[in-house]
């Protein structure tokens, strides 16, 4: 998986303390609109209330007559707003129209008492309007009468004081949100201070820094964490060490009967006359060196899979000291080694092992170079760190065996003596000193072995 698709904890935590809130805030902004136009649209009823019972005021019966006491200022008083729009209409007997707006809706199934006032919402000319309606008995005892009072009024001025009380309400509350927000972000980022420092920890530890991890200040979780990591960590340093003591016991105890072996066949192929029994000898011979030379190179490689101890060292002096021990080797091979490159250049690493690596390129180059090549050490200072190489002239390898070189037990023909593992123990030593080391096939012909060392 991707490290960007792994789910991040500062973010889990964002979104489960956060999500909650913006839901709280959305759902309360709904519930404080919907009581804000409940609010709203009971002071309109009040309002309608009023108006309805002061316009049935001004309507006066005389005898099985109306006379209708509104005058045209009052009418013009209801009607001013157009945005606020109020509509009254008298009729009698009900929906009979006889003053004002004769398009307002009648109330399905009038059933108040009369002189109580009946509120109702219905729609006039496409728009919402909340309605009051309310029934006055008048006449002569013998033949009563009814006469209906209706007053309309818009709802825009309703949902618009909802919305800006609304508004008011949750500008605040946003504004706390948002502070909120920032607070609780910032208490996540020092919560999960600890887990930043734990990581950076075991981010900067070599790869075989097996030591505990310090926790003094952690909190109790991470703390558990912590233990729980430092108990991991114990074991798996036990297991180092047990598997490092029987790797040495187990070199130890071939090295010495594999020496005993080869010693007794160099003897009997001395003695011998008979070619068909010094041939066998011959390969038994041979079996044997190079099982010494594995088992040496095992016990090398399990050295170079410990913690390397870095300390100030000439490496362009290291080199020539190497290249002299091999010289001999390599006179008597019928090649030239030498050494070209920095007079000194000082680094930080582990002499024995680089020593190790360099021993291993310059026998991997007397094994697989013809008589009469030639085999080069360098040693230079790059952009990037120290650079140490092995050069021959010899064939070479191909472009497809190239990327197989570093590969443990790879070789590259079945030479007698070589194991796979020379090439393997030069790149881990490269690791542990921080770089890596690379091939590069040469022209005419030749190959290059590179160290670069920071």
């Amino acid at each position: 998986m991707a490290e960007s698709a792994r789910p991040s904890l500062r973010r889990q935590l964002l979104l489960w303390l956060l999500l909650p809130q913006l839901v709280l805030w959305a759902g309360g902004g709904l519930l404080a609109y919907r009581i804000a136009l409940a609010y709203a649209e009971k002071g309109i009823d009040q309002s309608l209330t009023q108006s309805v019972r002061s316009l049935a005021r001004q309507v006066k019966p005389i005898g099985s007559c109306l006379l209708v006491d509104f005058p045209r200022a009052a009418q013009d008083v209801l009607e001013a707003d157009p945005t606020d729009r109020v509509s009254y209409m008298v009729s009698s007997p009900p929906g009979e129209f006889l003053l004002g707006n004769q398009r307002l809706p009648q109330p399905d199934g009038m059933s108040s008492a009369q002189g109580e006032p009946l509120l109702y919402t219905a729609s006039l000319d496409g728009k919402p309007m909340r309605f009051v309606a309310m029934d006055v008995s008048y006449g002569e005892t013998g033949s009563p009468q009814t006469l209906r009072v209706q007053v309309a009024k818009g709802l825009a001025v309703q949902q618009r004081i909802a919305g800006e009380l609304v508004a008011d309400m949750l500008a605040p509350l946003l504004a706390l949100g948002v502070l909120l927000s920032l607070a609780v972000y910032g208490g996540i980022q020092r919560g999960l201070t600890p887990l930043t420092r734990l990581t950076a920890q075991l981010e900067n530890r070599s790869v075989n820094a097996l030591s505990p991890i310090a926790a003094t200040q952690a909190p109790g979780e991470v703390h558990a964490l912590v233990q729980a990591i430092n108990g991991l960590l114990g074991e798996v340093a036990r297991s180092v060490q047990q598997e490092k003591r029987f790797i040495n016991d187990a070199a130890h105890q071939l090295r010495t009967p594999l020496a005993g072996l080869i010693s007794q066949v160099e003897l009997a192929q001395r003695q011998t006359g008979d070619p068909a029994l010094a041939e066998r000898l011959a390969k038994v011979h041979t079996g044997a060196e190079r099982s010494a030379h594995l088992v040496h190179q095992l016990l090398t490689l399990a050295r170079t899979e410990s913690q390397v101890r870095r300390e100030p060292l000439d490496l362009a002096a290291l080199a020539r000291d190497v290249a002299r021990e091999w010289t001999p080797r390599a006179l008597a091979a019928g090649m030239d080694l030498g050494y070209e490159g920095e007079e000194h250049l000082q680094i930080e690493g582990d002499a024995l092992q680089l020593r190790e690596a360099l021993s291993n390129l310059i026998d991997n180059a007397l094994r697989y170079t013809p008589r009469g090549s030639s085999i080069t050490l360098r040693v230079r200072q790059g952009s990037d760190g120290a650079r140490l190489a092995v050069e021959d002239n010899g064939p070479g390898l191909s472009a497809d065996d190239l990327n197989h070189v570093f590969q443990r037990f790879w070789r590259a023909n079945e030479s007698p003596g070589g194991c796979g593992l020379g090439l393997a123990i030069v790149q881990e030593i490269a690791h542990r000193h921080g770089g890596e080391a690379t091939v590069q096939s040469l022209r005419p012909q030749g190959l290059r072995i590179e160290l670069r060392l920071v």
